[in-house]
């Protein structure tokens, strides 16, 4: 396949593309970290090219969808396509965002990129606007992270598949197309096509592929499923529409991946952040500060981006916080076994609690302060050997060092510490003899603050405590 790409595709990425840009309908269920980012963006550019079409409706969850505008389509969009690339921020009712919004109708031959948060269809105003956009374009439209509209019943879902039939292209992306059950496949499917599946209804697709029965529960006759059927032929139904690629087949992959997760701060932390960030300007001026004055300062501006502070009196204080609700969202698409890392020891319970309630108690292992030095070494030895055991949760100062984590490929980084040593080592617990997966390392943080520079600074091997003194610490905060 010839055509002028801006990076230079893998031979996988290659031939998913040579499968799937012509077609109306196609699922991309590429494995976190084999690029099916620009996958879809190399497959827009082609049909834009071949004036099919002008314009291209993004959604994506909360989590990744400014990365999109930030990070992927600068990076892979080719040089040669003028665009125009708008951001729907659903709180922002300003006149510079309007007029923003405003440009996706200008007449040209810019092609038209509208990035949404998948929240957005929750509201009136977000999906009339994208009925708007798609009506005035030969439009295309991509679901990022298709398993978000996985529950038929929910007025997200029910908005989005209402935009289906406003444009002649549909692409979904997802790691893991089935998070709980083979029945997660139909919204998916419906987007695309009802069609494609051969079933016009969620209960005729259950009843074909689902096994349930009837109990009584408060008095109340309940249809529960309690296993499944003719997943075989499931299986071929979705083969010619989609393509499933895992990193353990992609031979020319790097070794490594890095992805950035943003959390946008709560109403509640963006004004105890900006009452601290004052506080710490206040304090730092005019004074000669230690290091370990200034780490101080940043570890509180910290803590807030996590979803917490500790008060005056030494006592945590929680904020309302999406963070926790992120990482359990990127789990969902983790194949395989998975490595989080938290720089605080009350997010690591809390993290710890999350995970056991929705996957069970025997999902997941500790390693951080608190966790008994016995049972430290039972617990390295049930993630790598107990297939039941799939997450592994600590702290980089406990658990980053001199140990082996193998069975796991995907490291997430809850939040991050501030020693360059500690984040290079912990990344070390899964690339050493042994490993014989691609591995993927996940940032998740808060745009905009101190977290992001934190991020920023360790992914770009700075250490930050010998760094930053005095003046330079207003450039961070």
């Amino acid at each position: 396949m010839f055509y002028k790409f801006k990076t230079k595709p893998y031979q996988h990425q290659l031939d998913t593309l040579k499968e799937s840009w012509d077609k109306e309908n196609f699922a991309y269920f590429m494995e976190m970290g084999t690029g099916k980012s620009k996958v879809l963006l190399d497959n827009a550019a082609m049909l834009y090219d071949k004036g099919l079409i002008n314009g291209l409706l993004l959604i994506a969850p909360k989590g990744v969808y400014k990365n999109w505008y930030d990070s992927e389509i600068p990076t892979h969009l080719p040089d040669h396509i003028e665009k125009k690339v708008v951001l729907w921020k659903t709180s922002d009712k300003s006149k510079k965002q309007q007029l923003l919004l405003n440009t996706m109708f200008e007449t040209g031959t810019d092609f038209h990129i509208l990035i949404m948060n998948v929240e957005a269809f929750s509201s009136g105003d977000g999906v009339n606007f994208a009925k708007k956009f798609l009506m005035a374009h030969k439009g295309m439209i991509a679901i990022d992270e298709s398993t978000t509209i996985k529950t038929p019943t929910t007025n997200r879902t029910k908005s989005i598949l209402s935009l289906r039939e406003l444009v002649k292209y549909r692409r979904i992306l997802t790691g893991s197309p089935v998070t709980k059950s083979p029945l997660d496949l139909y919204s998916q499917c419906e987007f695309l096509d009802p069609w494609l599946l051969g079933h016009q209804s969620y209960y005729t697709f259950k009843a074909k592929y689902a096994v349930t029965r009837k109990i009584e529960v408060q008095g109340r006759r309940v249809e529960i499923v309690v296993g499944y059927r003719n997943l075989g032929e499931l299986s071929e139904k979705i083969k010619p529409f989609s393509k499933r690629i895992l990193k353990e087949d992609c031979l020319d992959l790097p070794a490594k991946s890095f992805i950035k997760h943003t959390v946008e701060l709560t109403k509640e932390q963006k004004k105890v952040y900006q009452q601290m960030k004052q506080e710490a300007i206040a304090f730092l001026d005019g004074k000669m500060q230690s290091t370990a004055t200034i780490m101080t300062q940043l570890m509180r501006l910290h803590q807030i981006t996590c979803g917490h502070f500790t008060a005056d009196d030494g006592t945590i204080k929680d904020l309302p916080c999406s963070r926790l609700t992120e990482l359990m969202s990127i789990l969902e698409n983790v194949e395989g076994k998975a490595i989080i890392w938290s720089h605080y020891t009350h997010d690591v319970k809390r993290i710890i609690a999350k995970i056991k309630e929705v996957y069970g108690e025997d999902s997941v292992v500790d390693y951080f302060g608190e966790t008994d030095q016995d049972q430290r070494s039972i617990n390295i030895k049930r993630f790598q050997t107990d297939d039941k055991c799939r997450f592994f949760v600590g702290t980089t100062h406990t658990g980053g060092y001199g140990i082996t984590l193998t069975a796991g490929s995907t490291m997430i980084y809850f939040s991050n510490g501030y020693d360059l040593e500690k984040r290079q080592q912990s990344e070390a617990r899964i690339d050493r003899i042994g490993q014989t997966q691609k591995m993927t390392y996940i940032d998740i943080m808060s745009q905009d603050t101190i977290d992001e520079r934190i991020v920023k600074a360790l992914r770009s091997k700075v250490n930050i405590a010998n760094t930053i003194m005095g003046e330079d610490l207003k450039d961070w905060i």
